[in-house]
Formats: structure tokens, sequence, C-alpha cells
């Protein structure tokens, strides 16, 4: 079948409100979050239900057609910019279903949102373990895909901790389903959670059965500290009561202010902002002198501001192209990898450098712009995480951007055996193709 007729079979299919053709109705859908990936399609489908991407999938797979699937297009290292074939969007797979308030679980399209299962568990005195600023586009079944991490991984794991099911399109048309949300289902391998962090490449995920979590009250502290080390000891005495642990560097809050005129708290070299949980020492909270307690939800909302609205404000002031590295190190080095990261963007045509993160999690995000694409500082970055032992992606994944750079991570026989899972699973090679392998 030539391209035109496949377009054409589509369009007769799922109707014209659900492919998109031209050029101006699939642009946003062509590039990634930070503009850095671009990408071209035959179309971008949006299916509503599993039977209908199945139906895809057996036309694609028939025609040797590549398909890379969307959520809320939230990444940042281009995992979900197609390179060509066909863009599945899952934009109108959004149920909600078999919710069982005795579990607190709950199956939902992977269409829906973080902001929209957030509200959901609400309405039922529960929460979801996983949040991200980027919670209003942000699609659970984009999450699983990648395996989001976000402010809550210390307390609550990453994605594939809150995931007890999924439903997938296999490449072939085929619909596997482990969404019955056993506590215990020892019969063979994993299929769930080889789907978790697959970017994409190996099937469709269409449904997601997630745990919700009874609530547990916090108060937010702001400190203010000089380094990574002192906001480690500050941290340190919290542990087993800590919900979030984030740090902001200077840069960081400097630039959330300019653009926002949110007032930064202190002259200090680093915010850290620690979401607690249980009484607090106020005797010992005494000893800090650059400190403060929210009291009200409107204080906890201007404070986690600081953190939440970096990425947003150095996208304001960018000038040139914007690099973002999502990099994580051992706790013993966070405070050398620190320095490190900043001797070595410390040069002529480097600008805009901000770091923050999770700090327990031994997780930074790195933003930094340069005049023009420079692969070769990012390969110097990721070179200096590989060499004091960290992971060269933390949480964002490995997309098209650092698949020439896995190597730094994993070993050989490593990347073999997904490359074998890979092909076993996708034979055609149609799922995804150019992320996270060369």
């Amino acid at each position: 079948m030539s391209q035109s007729h496949l377009v054409a079979a589509l369009q007769s299919a799922f109707g014209s409100d659900r492919i998109l053709t031209s050029t101006e109705a699939m642009a946003g859908y062509l590039v990634d979050w930070t503009g850095n990936f671009r990408g071209e399609a035959l179309a971008v489908v949006r299916p509503s239900t599993t039977a209908e991407v199945s139906a895809l999938m057996r036309v694609c797979s028939e025609n040797d057609v590549s398909v890379t699937a969307q959520g809320g297009n939230t990444g940042l290292v281009g995992g979900s910019v197609p390179l060509d074939g066909l863009l599945l969007s899952t934009v109108y797979l959004c149920t909600f279903e078999d919710f069982d308030p005795n579990s607190g679980q709950v199956t939902v399209g992977s269409g829906v949102t973080l902001a929209q299962l957030q509200e959901f568990a609400a309405t039922h005195d529960l929460e979801f373990g996983v949040d991200l600023a980027a919670r209003d586009s942000a699609t659970i079944g984009g999450m699983t895909a990648t395996n989001a991490g976000g402010i809550h991984v210390i307390a609550q794991g990453m994605m594939r901790k809150q995931v007890v099911g999924v439903e997938a399109v296999l490449p072939s048309g085929e619909v596997i389903s482990t969404l019955r949300g056993l506590a215990k289902d020892n019969t063979g391998y994993d299929l769930t959670q080889l789907l978790c962090g697959s970017e994409g490449t190996l099937a469709v995920i269409t449904k997601v059965r997630v745990q919700l979590h009874r609530p547990v009250a916090t108060q937010l502290l702001v400190f203010g500290v000089d380094s990574i080390s002192a906001a480690l000891d500050t941290a340190a005495g919290f542990i087993g009561n800590i919900s979030a642990a984030e740090v902001i560097d200077r840069a960081s809050v400097e630039c959330v202010h300019r653009v926002t005129g949110i007032s930064v708290p202190f002259d200090s070299s680093f915010h850290l902002l620690l979401e607690v949980r249980g009484d607090l020492d106020f005797e010992a909270l005494a000893q800090h002198e650059y400190l403060i307690v929210a009291l009200d939800a409107t204080d906890r909302e201007k404070l986690w501001a600081l953190r939440e609205r970096v990425t947003e404000s150095c996208a304001a002031e960018q000038v040139g192209v914007s690099h973002k590295l999502d990099v994580s190190f051992p706790q013993n080095t966070l405070g050398d990898a620190y320095t490190q990261l900043c001797d070595l963007l410390d040069r002529d045509g480097v600008t805009q450098v901000v770091i923050f993160g999770h700090l327990l999690d031994g997780n930074f995000h790195l933003f930094f712009t340069t005049p023009a694409a420079d692969q070769e500082i990012e390969r110097e970055v990721l070179e200096l995480v590989a060499r004091l032992g960290g992971s060269i992606s933390a949480e964002h994944g490995i997309g098209r951007m650092k698949a020439a750079y896995l190597h730094l991570s994993r070993g050989e026989s490593e990347i073999s055996m997904m490359k074998a899972l890979k092909s076993a699973i996708d034979p055609q090679g149609i799922m995804n193709p150019g992320v996270l392998f060369i």
C-alpha cells in the first residue's frame, strides 16, 4: 500500500477529526518542549479505544510503517518526536475504570493527565505518589513509558512503583493486559515492569492500573545553605520523615525572581526545600539561621514556585540554544559533582547555567545555553557524569538525545540484552525508531 493510500485508508477509518495530515495541524506534535527536536510524519492519528490502536498497529505492521506514540509531549530528550511514519497521539485515551476503594487501585487511559488523576484521587481522599511541575500536560501513559520521577521519589518511588498493571498493544496489533492488579503474581517475566521505562520502543501503552495512597500531612521548610554538603547534612536530620527534598542553586532562584517577581528568601548559595511528615522539633529548628516554615497553603504555593518555575523562567530568558540535561550521582560525590559541573561550564559562549534537583535522589537538572547547537559540551558533561559513577539519565529517559551515549551508563552485555528484547518484540523495528538505541 502506498503512503497516500495508507493515509486515505486511515482517514476513512478514523474520520477527519481524529487524523491530522496538514502541516499546520501537525506542527505542535512534531516538535518537543525544548524546541531542539523536530520531526516529520505522514499523519497524526488520535485513536480513542484500544481496539482502534490495535487496528492501527496491524495496518502499520503489514505495511512496515513506523509508529511513534506521544502523550503530553512534555519530554526533554526528543523521545516522542517522530522521524517519519505515523505519530499516534493518546490524547483521546482518557477513561477512568474499575476503581477499587478497598485497594486504592484504578485503571486509567494512557492519555489521562497527571492533574486529572490527582483530581480523581482527591475526590476519594487519596493521592497519587508521583508529582511533576508538568502535571497539567504530562500523561499517565507517557509517564509510565518513561518511568517518570518527580519530587516525591524519596518517599514513594518512581512511576514504576505506582504501576500495578498495564494494557498495551504490540507492534503486531496483539493486545496484552496485566490489569488485574494482583499484589502477588509469580508467573514468569514481569511484563508490566518491562514496559515501564521502555520509551515506546516495545509497545503502545493504552491503559495503566495505578496504586493510589492515603495522604499524609506534611510541612514545608525552606533553608538557606551554602553548599551541597550542608544541604545533605540538614536533610539528614529529617531522614525517615521526608516527603520531598529539593535543592536549588542561586542562579536558579535569581532567574525565577527576575521573571516572576517571586521574592528570594535568602542570600545563600542554595535553597533547600524539605517537605516533612510528623511533628517539628522547634528547638532543633532554632539552630538554623536561615529557615522559613510555610504557615499556610498560600505560603506553600509561593515557596514551591521557587522550584517549579525554574524551567519556565529559564525559557523566558533563553538566548540561543537551550541544553537540558538530567543526571544523577552517588550521594557521596554530589557536592564534588556540582563543583565539577560548574567548572566544566565556566567557558566562553556558555550562559544561563542553572542547576537544581532532587537532593536525596542524587538527581541534578542542569540547564545552560550556547549560541548554537553544541553536542560536544553535552558529551563532556555526560562523560563527567560517567567518570563520577552516575547515570546520564536520572528520570527523563534516553530518547533521541542520549542514544549515542547509552554506553556511558550501560555495559555492552546490557545493551545487547536490551536490543535482543527489542528485536524479539518488535522484529520489524517499527516502534519509535531512533529512540534508546542508535
